[in-house]
């Protein structure tokens, strides 16, 4: 899967562009056939905005929030894309200014305001972004636009209206949660998040939102509550493993320093990423709780090695063990550092530099044992025939945990990962498909094969994707049959972005579906069935 592609057009630049919405759906052009049960729409969640005035934004997750939607039916295609109605981004365009502060770039009070009213604005606390450019995923009856705060918003899925900003904290004792929920086998929604409680306390809740209702909000509960390694410092959470008796959340050398966030960025006006800092000595802890009643296994102590975690692919429980595949970065050196614009839209030696500095990007599996005894001291209690994983009790009851490299290329990352979830989240599977990132840099597709390590590419010359979404033939058995759907970007060409319909199968195209628009880099994103 190694890519050898140089990119010395630095095409990449234009993910990066300011774009304007659309008044009205454009009609898109297909080649090849699209499958006659394809008909939905693909939504996905990026920046679009990445300047306001003459005050640019810095950091990748700064734009503002554009929601994309590809139209698929009969056999035809549109596009349309708005921006999401934040405080953040009306604020923004009204005052033509950076209004709120986003993760890489502070806000400062207007210039033209005088110096009381200024020194008194840094005194008036944190105001926490809204901006929702992560992902967007139903929560009940409604789709909402999120980030990782404890705001969200509620978007009409078909005409990319803006309908109402949501307070998480009016309904659940978290001060955000993850852009990456998981949805149970009966409708039921699970996330986590940070609770700052009092005294200072720290812990992690594991929330749940009951199945489709019109208030499954008010109705959404803490269930769980995980303990912080550090009473100040929480780690940064992005994903968490769902089994299907357990909840697996991965405690990370990155933290948040807490003093930093409540004192100096009210005083001095820094940003998200100034709060973030490294733990180099306390590496990687994995906490299980139980679904069935909710409660956490603090008996069972598993720790590893240092390293970033953005996205889980999946966990499952195989013989007395949880399974847990991961896309990590090696150390406790934090990503997001290397993911500012400036490095980005660099000329692509200074991009390869750049990431030579960076964590190197594995796919690892963990294997936590279960059951386990004093006797057992010393030795790897790891017994599934299928994995070179390694679990050992030591002296002091702690797990030490080694891991089986899925895959690892020299600065190729594996990320975005999506599987067949509704068949496979949480069970025994074989398949993960991904975004291939080079050196940063997203310039093609992989399906991975986890259990044989065998791969698949898609890759096109001064092509640049985004996260495939997995959809699956109605009625079918076999875990990858289905279609990819993402979003690729292609410079310089006629129609310079277009829709990639795959195969998942082989990884071949079906179709193409082109529009005369550049289209910006995308995060996240769901696919919405036609009823």
């Amino acid at each position: 899967m190694v890519s050898r592609v140089e990119h010395p057009a630095a095409g990449y630049r234009r993910l990066f562009e300011t774009v304007e919405e659309l008044t009205e759906p454009i009609t898109a052009k297909i080649s090849g056939v699209l499958p006659a049960w394809l008909g939905g729409s693909l939504l996905r969640m990026g920046p679009g905005l990445f300047e306001v005035g003459d005050e640019p934004f810095y950091h990748m997750f700064d734009g503002q929030a554009l929601l994309h939607k590809f139209d698929l039916k009969n056999g035809r295609a549109t596009y349309y894309r708005k921006f999401i109605r934040t405080d953040a981004y009306v604020r923004a365009m009204t005052e033509k200014r950076v209004v709120i502060t986003e993760f890489g770039t502070a806000a400062y009070p207007d210039p033209c305001r005088n110096i009381f009213s200024r020194f008194f604005t840094y005194f008036r606390g944190i105001e926490v972004t809204d901006n929702c450019l992560v992902n967007i995923y139903p929560i009940g009856e409604d789709f909402y636009a999120v980030t990782e705060t404890n705001y969200i918003t509620k978007v009409d899925p078909d005409s990319l209206e803006t309908l109402e900003k949501v307070d998480l904290c009016k309904y659940l004792s978290v001060n955000g949660v993850t852009a990456h929920p998981h949805t149970d086998t009966d409708g039921t929604m699970y996330n986590i998040g940070n609770c700052f409680g009092k005294n200072m306390s720290l812990a992690y809740n594991i929330v749940k939102i009951p199945p489709a209702h019109k208030d499954s909000l008010q109705k959404s509960q803490v269930v769980v509550q995980l303990p912080s390694s550090e009473r100040l410092k929480p780690s940064y959470v992005h994903s968490f493993g769902l089994t299907e008796n357990y909840f697996v959340f991965v405690e990370q050398p990155v933290k948040i320093n807490l003093l930093k966030f409540l004192s100096s960025w009210s005083i001095r006006g820094a940003t998200y990423m100034d709060c973030f800092e490294s733990n180099d000595s306390m590496g990687t802890l994995f906490h299980l709780a139980t679904k069935d009643p909710a409660a956490h296994l603090s008996s069972h102590k598993f720790r590893t090695s240092a390293f970033n975690l953005f996205h889980h692919i999946n966990a499952y429980e195989d013989e007395g063990f949880v399974v847990v595949d991961l896309c990590t970065w090696k150390g406790h050196d934090f990503v997001y550092n290397y993911l500012y614009l400036a490095t980005l839209k660099g000329e692509w030696e200074e991009v390869k530099r750049a990431a030579m500095s960076a964590p190197q990007p594995e796919v690892r599996r963990y294997v936590l044992p279960l059951d386990m005894h004093r006797e057992d001291q010393g030795k790897n209690l790891v017994s599934l025939s299928y994995t070179t994983a390694t679990a050992v009790l030591l002296s002091d009851g702690t797990v030490w945990l080694e891991p089986e490299v899925l895959f690892s290329g020299p600065r190729q990352a594996f990320e975005f990962p999506q599987i067949n979830y509704t068949q496979c989240c949480g069970r025994k599977y074989s398949f993960a498909f991904g975004l291939g990132l080079n050196h940063f840099i997203p310039d093609r597709i992989v399906k991975l094969n986890v259990q044989t390590k065998e791969t698949w590419v898609w890759q096109e010359e001064e092509c640049y994707p985004s996260e495939p979404l997995f959809v699956p033939t109605p009625g079918s058995t076999e875990e990858d049959d289905g279609v990819l759907l993402s979003i690729v970007v292609k410079p310089g060409a006629e129609r310079p972005s277009f829709l990639l319909v795959l195969d998942a199968v082989e990884l071949t195209e079906v179709a193409r579906v082109e529009v005369n628009t550049i289209i910006p880099v995308t995060l996240h994103g769901s696919y919405k069935p036609r009823p």
